[in-house]
C-alpha cells in the first residue's frame, strides 16, 4: 500500500513545464528604434493577465502579478520598435496566501530591492501560424534574452498577445532551493494573455508607484 500510495504522488506531481517550451536565455540583445512615420499606439488594457505556475516535488502552485502596464506602436499592421511591458513585482499574488508573502521575500523576488520587472521586445518573427518574440527579460536584477511562441493578432480595434512558454529561474539568480524533501523545480511556467487598443491610458492602465 505505501509503494502504491507513492506511485500515485509522484503521478500527480509532474513538472508543469514538461508540456510547453522552453525560452533560454542568453545575452540580452539590442533593440531597435520605432519605425518612422509614426503609426498607432495601442496600450495593454487592465483585464490583461501575466500568470505563472511554478512546482515542487509535492505539488504546484498558480501565481501571477496584477499590476503591469506596456504599449506597442503599430504601424501597416505590424509592431514596430521595442515594445516595452513594466511589471510592478510588489503586486505578486499566489493562490496559496502564505506563499505570496514568501514570493515577495528575499528568497525569490526581493521587490523591496527589485520592485520593477521589465520585458523589452527585440524582434517578433512569423514563424508559421505563430510568431517567435524574442526580448530582453530584467528581473531579479538581472537582464537576459529570451525566446518564446505566442500567438501575436493584429487589428484596428485591438492587438492581442497569447503564449504560454518557461523560463529557468536560476538564470535570473533566484536560487532558493526549498525544503530538502521537497525541493522547488527550476523552470517555471508563465502564461500571458494581453489585450491592447488604441487610446490613451487610463488610470487603471498604468503601473502604480
Amino acid at each position: 500500500m505505501v509503494a502504491v500510495a507513492a506511485l500515485i504522488t509522484v503521478a500527480g506531481c509532474s513538472d508543469p513545464s514538461d508540456n510547453v517550451p522552453k525560452s533560454g536565455a542568453s545575452a540580452p540583445k539590442e533593440a531597435s528604434s520605432p519605425a518612422a512615420g509614426g503609426g498607432t499606439e495601442y496600450v495593454i488594457r487592465a483585464g490583461s493577465k501575466i500568470g505563472f505556475v511554478g512546482s515542487k516535488v509535492t505539488g504546484s502552485h498558480t501565481g501571477g502579478f496584477t499590476n503591469f502596464a506596456g504599449r506597442f506602436q503599430v504601424q501597416d499592421g505590424k509592431i514596430t520598435g521595442s515594445p516595452e511591458i513594466k511589471i510592478n513585482m510588489k503586486s505578486t499574488w499566489a493562490a496559496a496566501s502564505k506563499l505570496t508573502g514568501h514570493l515577495k521575500s528575499p528568497d525569490f523576488f526581493d521587490v523591496e530591492k527589485f520592485p520593477t520587472s521589465t520585458f523589452t521586445v527585440t524582434t517578433i518573427a512569423a514563424e508559421g501560424p505563430a510568431s517567435k518574440v524574442t526580448g530582453n527579460l530584467q528581473l531579479h536584477g538581472m537582464t537576459k534574452s529570451i525566446s518564446f511562441p505566442a500567438t501575436v493578432a493584429v487589428a484596428a480595434e485591438a492587438l492581442t498577445v497569447k503564449a504560454e512558454f518557461a523560463i529557468n529561474r536560476k538564470d535570473f539568480g533566484i536560487v532558493y532551493a526549498g525544503k530538502s524533501d521537497d525541493l522547488i523545480r527550476d523552470n517555471v511556467v508563465i502564461r500571458l494573455d494581453l489585450k491592447a487598443t488604441p487610446g490613451e491610458p487610463r488610470p487603471e492602465d498604468l503601473v502604480a508607484n
